[in-house]
């Protein structure tokens, strides 16, 4: 097998130590105001910018995972003095008859079903419970940054980034309205993030881009660089006001 001399092996980690920091330096060479750009330039969790579709993080088809304030409804086909109605807690847990207390926030369904059966095998012969959601988060999505009405929406049927954007009353005048950020989360720790220019889009009819919407996504709309220098541009109609000595 080959090996690597030690001399050798030295000058490789630290080859490869200057090109992180080089990659680094050359991140932070054109800094920018915008909080949530500055979060795109540097990488938070994992971002997922060029992608239309955001396909390399996101998850088709993910099944409901319930959060605190949800309510299950749990049945005992065979043992009915079992049945109960339980909230999860902010905790993440549900206190449950004869068993105590079940951690279920951030489970989907047929995972709480497995759980249960698990824990009321301690007591119960093959015990068969249903299990149904009666109460949980309805689905919404964000639209915050440059928009009239910036806050939370719900979100009913199929409602794309641009319908997202005229529910909340529109673009402003100070929109950059080229570079439409779609956030998604994937996980606890993961993100994707999706560049979209609707301008490019409407003015091509193009709607190809125009990205679907799936609940807790937020429409973020930056900046326009005009917009941030305008303070700063003399007004050409107002004249300097000179006492006379």
């Amino acid at each position: 097998m080959f090996k690597l001399k030690p001399w050798l092996l030295s000058a490789l980690l630290a080859w490869c130590a200057v090109g992180v920091a080089a990659r680094d330096q050359k991140s932070d060479a054109s800094p920018t105001t915008d909080p949530v750009m500055q979060a795109l330039d540097r990488g938070v969790d994992s971002v997922n910018v060029n992608s239309p579709s955001g396909a390399v993080l996101q998850r088709r088809g993910e099944r409901y995972r319930v959060v605190d304030g949800d309510v299950l409804d749990l049945q005992f086909e065979f043992t009915p003095d079992f049945n109960q109605k339980v909230t999860v807690q902010p905790d993440g847990y549900v206190a449950l008859k004869e068993i105590g207390d079940l951690h279920v926030e951030g489970e989907t369904v047929p995972e709480i079903k497995h759980q249960l059966q698990e824990a009321y095998l301690k007591i119960l012969a093959n015990p068969v419970i249903t299990v149904d959601l009666t109460e949980f988060e309805k689905p919404y999505f964000l639209a915050l940054g440059q928009v009239a009405r910036p806050g939370k929406y719900d979100l009913r049927g199929n409602t794309t980034v641009s319908s997202a954007v005229a529910m909340a009353g529109g673009f402003t005048s100070e929109a950059k309205h080229s570079q439409v950020l779609l956030f998604r989360r994937v996980d606890d720790k993961w993100s994707s993030v999706t560049k979209i220019d609707l301008k490019h889009m409407l003015k091509s009819h193009n709607l190809s881009e125009d990205s679907y919407l799936q609940p807790g996504d937020m429409v973020y709309i930056p900046q326009n660089a005009i917009s941030k220098v305008k303070a700063f541009i003399p007004n050409p109609g107002v004249g300097v006001y000179s006492p006379i000595p």
